[in-house]
């Protein structure tokens, strides 16, 4: 159970990916990942249940009524931050604390991190298998990649302006349509939205009959996806430009899961802040949010 709010919950969506993966043709029972985005905790945190707490700042007010929750009902729990209140209380509860290892970026811009330090906490807790050289070789691969990833963000940046960008996955990287989507709004400060095939097709895309906005659409298209789910990609892309709107399939890239999900995140921070400055903004603040949660103390 991974407890944390905005860009510290984002790691439970890759975090899902990357298991599901490991247990790719086996019958083994699968290790089940929950997200909790409430100041209490779901029942599933009560049943044999690893509780982790996820907050950048430390002080993130849901995940911390959580953790006391936790502690509380004397719950298996383990905290990450960088440092806060969530510190303090691993600190006085002899918790152990996951650090991040650098300060001052924001939530979001540390997925990567926080996605692998879980990922590691559950090899190491034996509750998934798998060999972490893997990952140096995917890092590696990725730093090739940057400068490619950098430019084809820089052209599609262009495209998105003016418009609101609609981001769409298959099934099994759903999750990366969401990061994307929070990225743009954070990054570029303006609308997004994101959803998912098959689903899409029996709801969302009626509403395009009239739409009531200049929309793009990008499709970030698996190779590896169900034949039939891949088909509907093409079709979809061909009926929004009938009533037009622009689309574009992105596809993955990589060798593997973990290169095909971090060379499309690497794209999608390049996309929202290539946005960020077509619009003349500068993408680190989130200011709305602080705004926020001021009012709401």
């Amino acid at each position: 159970m991974i407890s944390g709010m905005g860009g510290s919950a984002l790691p439970g969506n890759v975090l899902r990916i990357f298991i599901n993966s490991t247990y790719k043709g086996s019958t083994e029972k699968r290790l089940q990942v929950f997200q909790n985005r409430f100041y209490s905790l779901p029942v599933e945190a009560y049943n044999n249940c690893l509780n982790i707490i996820s907050s950048y700042s430390g002080n993130t007010e849901e995940p911390i009524a959580s953790f006391q929750e936790c502690l509380d009902n004397n719950l298996p729990c383990i905290g990450i931050s960088n440092g806060g209140k969530v510190k303090e209380m691993c600190l006085a509860n002899n918790i152990a604390h996951i650090p991040y290892p650098y300060e001052n970026f924001q939530p979001r811009m540390a997925t990567g991190y926080s996605v692998l330090a879980m990922f590691k906490l559950l090899i190491n807790s034996g509750l998934i298998k798998f060999d972490v050289k893997q990952l140096e070789e995917v890092s590696e691969r990725l730093k090739e990649m940057t400068s490619e990833l950098e430019e084809q963000g820089k052209d599609l940046a262009k495209k998105l302006v003016g418009k609101t960008p609609i981001i769409y996955a298959g099934t099994r990287f759903k999750s990366i349509a969401h990061i994307w989507k929070i990225k743009i709004n954070e990054n570029a400060k303006t609308p997004a939205f994101h959803n998912y095939f098959p689903e899409l097709n029996h709801n969302e895309m009626v509403g395009f009959t009239n739409p009531q906005a200049k929309f793009f659409f990008v499709m970030l298209l698996d190779r590896e996806d169900h034949p039939q789910n891949i088909k509907r990609f093409t079709v979809m892309k061909e009926l929004m430009e009938k009533k037009g709107m622009e689309s574009e399939i992105v596809e993955t890239r990589g060798d593997n899961v973990f290169e095909k999900v971090f060379s499309t995140l690497c794209l999608g921070d390049w996309t929202s802040y290539y946005l960020a400055l077509e619009y003349g903004i500068d993408p680190t603040p989130v200011d709305m949010v602080e705004e926020f949660k001021a009012l709401i103390k």
